[in-house]
C-alpha cells in the first residue's frame, strides 16, 4: 500500500520532508508564502490578470519549479498555481514528490484535504473528540474512540437512512452560531420532546405531536429497520476472529 500525505503549509517543515523521501512516502504539502515564491509565480500571475481582463472569465495557469526554502536540506519540485478572477490574485504553491501534471495534482490530490478536514472538524466540535480532559492518558484516547463511534453510526443515519431527504448533507451539528442549528441532524432528527414510559415488557416513547418533521422521523425509521442484520451470531464471529 502506498501512501500519501497531504497536508497544508503548517506542516511543511523539511524534516517531514526527508522522513518522507527517506522513508518512501508520497506528499503534496502546502508552502506558507514568503517574499521568493510571488518572484517565482509572477510571469503566470501577469499572464493570467491579462487574460482575465481581455475575457472577464477566471484564469488558472500552473507551472513546476524547483525550490528550497532558505531553511530546508535541498531544493524540492514545486507547483505553482496563478489564479486571477473577479476576487483578485489568488496565487498557490504546493511542494509534492508526485508525478504527473500540476494542475490534476492540485484538484485531484490536494483539494481533497478540504473534505477530510470537514469531517474531522464535525467529529471534534460536533461529537466532543476535544473533550480530553481526564487526568489519566490511557482514558483519554478512549473518549477518541467513542466519539470516532459516534460519528460513524451518525454517518451511517446520514447515509442510508436521510439520502434523498432535505438532511441528507446536513451536517452532525453546528456549535455556536444559534440561526444554523437548525439545519443540522442533531436539532432536527435527534432533540425531539417525548415522554418515556417503561413497563415490565416495553419501552415506549410518546413524541410531541407538534414535532414538524413526522414523516422524515418515520421514514428514518423504516430505513434503519430494513437494513438486514449479521446471519452468523456474534459470538461465532468472535471464536473465527479470535
Amino acid at each position: 500500500m502506498q501512501i500519501t500525505i497531504r497536508a497544508d503549509s503548517g506542516f511543511c517543515r523539511w524534516r517531514m520532508l526527508r522522513w518522507c523521501d527517506r522513508h518512501g512516502l508520497r506528499y503534496i504539502v502546502g508552502v506558507a508564502r514568503n517574499p521568493v515564491l510571488p518572484r517565482l509565480a509572477a510571469p503566470l500571475m501577469q499572464q493570467a490578470e491579462a487574460q482575465f481582463k481581455a475575457t472577464g472569465q477566471k484564469q488558472r495557469y500552473f507551472a513546476r519549479a524547483a525550490y528550497r526554502a532558505g531553511t530546508w536540506d535541498r531544493a524540492r519540485p514545486l507547483i505553482i498555481k496563478a489564479e486571477h478572477s473577479d476576487q483578485g490574485p489568488h496565487p498557490r504553491f504546493l511542494v509534492s514528490n508526485l508525478a504527473g501534471e500540476p494542475d490534476v495534482l492540485y484538484d485531484r490530490r490536494y483539494c481533497g484535504r478540504g473534505p477530510m478536514e470537514n469531517y474531522i472538524k464535525e467529529q471534534q466540535l460536533s461529537l466532543f473528540a476535544d473533550r480530553t480532559s481526564c487526568h489519566y492518558f490511557v482514558h483519554n484516547p478512549l473518549r477518541v474512540l467513542f466519539s470516532a463511534l459516534a460519528y460513524v453510526l451518525v454517518d451511517d443515519v446520514r447515509r442510508v437512512a436521510l439520502v434523498g431527504t432535505e438532511l441528507a448533507q446536513a451536517q452532525v451539528a453546528e456549535e455556536g452560531d444559534s440561526t444554523r442549528r437548525a439545519d443540522t441532524i442533531r436539532w432536527k432528527l435527534f432533540k425531539i420532546g417525548a415522554v418515556v414510559r417503561t413497563s415490565v415488557r416495553r419501552l415506549v416513547l410518546h413524541l410531541a405531536g407538534g414535532y414538524p418533521l413526522q414523516e422524515l422521523f418515520r421514514l428514518v425509521c423504516r430505513r434503519l429497520r430494513e437494513i438486514p442484520l449479521p446471519t452468523r451470531p456474534l459470538a461465532a464471529v468472535q471464536q473465527n476472529t479470535g
